[in-house]
């Protein structure tokens, strides 16, 4: 197989005496969908946020396409990279949160394309050629004009993704991106990941919505305690689980839905 585009190699996180990753391992393939579940406080946010570099490791390491994250390597051990080059490294990666981040200041179009533009040195009309095209392709045609505080919590998430998508990363990270919205907003962003994925788009999605989880991974990861439990095709995790923790997990799930219906 060839060198993963994301290679998170026995990675271990502390915040103070809880070990948030325990040393844990994944590689993410070219055009391949990866979605994390698991319990809240299991690691999986940590997880993402330490492969984009907005947390630091404790041990272990971090590849892009076979370059080291973070660090460099000299006759005397490893030794921190500057801000700088860290900042270079993680504008080949787009990351998703769960808040919106947009600049009230800009129109919807200027929130998609100014980091292209400004961080990635496209060219203007290029760049605003593209966006328009993608706004139009995630149902937000018309509203380039708009400003965040005119659009929906849905919509201004489909505005993230679009600014994500636009920097033409090599990998992209979602941190719960539906946790913040209103249930009748969540479908509309979900279709969004949906046609990513299904588009052969890399990406690390980590996320609650189980059936989402079922239907557009290639591989799903289940966590707990800051370790992977489990990790294979969505239709033997769901089905078959091996562990216990994951059907406890998938069992409690289904119940709070349930109930939720």
């Amino acid at each position: 197989m060839s060198e993963p585009v994301l290679r998170i190699s026995a990675v271990r996180k502390h915040f103070g005496q809880v070990a948030a990753l325990d040393g844990v391992s994944l590689d993410v393939h070219e055009g391949e969908s990866v979605v994390v579940i698991g319990p809240s406080g299991s690691g999986k946010s940590t997880l993402i946020r330490c492969a984009h570099q907005l947390e630091t490791i404790d041990g272990g390491a971090l590849y892009l396409d076979g370059e080291l994250l973070g660090y460099r390597r000299t006759p005397r051990g490893l030794r921190p990279l500057s801000e700088r080059r860290i900042a270079e490294q993680r504008r080949r990666m787009s990351m998703v949160f769960q808040q919106f981040n947009l600049f009230p200041q800009f129109t919807v179009l200027r929130n998609v394309t100014d980091a292209a533009v400004r961080v990635h040195g496209r060219d203007r009309s290029e760049v605003d050629r593209e966006a328009r095209e993608l706004l139009a392709r995630i149902g937000l045609a018309g509203r380039e004009d708009h400003y965040p505080w005119q659009l929906s919590g849905g919509q201004q998430q489909r505005v993230a993704i679009a600014r994500a998508v636009l920097v033409r990363p090599r990998i992209m990270l979602f941190d719960e991106p539906t946790s913040a919205l209103d249930p009748e907003l969540v479908d509309e962003v979900l279709a969004v990941l949906r046609d990513l994925a299904a588009a052969g788009t890399t990406m690390v999605v980590v996320t609650h919505e189980m059936a989402f989880a079922r239907e557009a991974a290639d591989r799903c990861v289940f966590m707990e305690a800051g370790r992977i439990v489990e990790e294979g095709k969505p239709a033997d995790l769901f089905s078959r689980p091996r562990t216990e923790r994951l059907r406890a997990f998938l069992s409690r799930h289904l119940s709070e839905r349930e109930a939720a219906s």
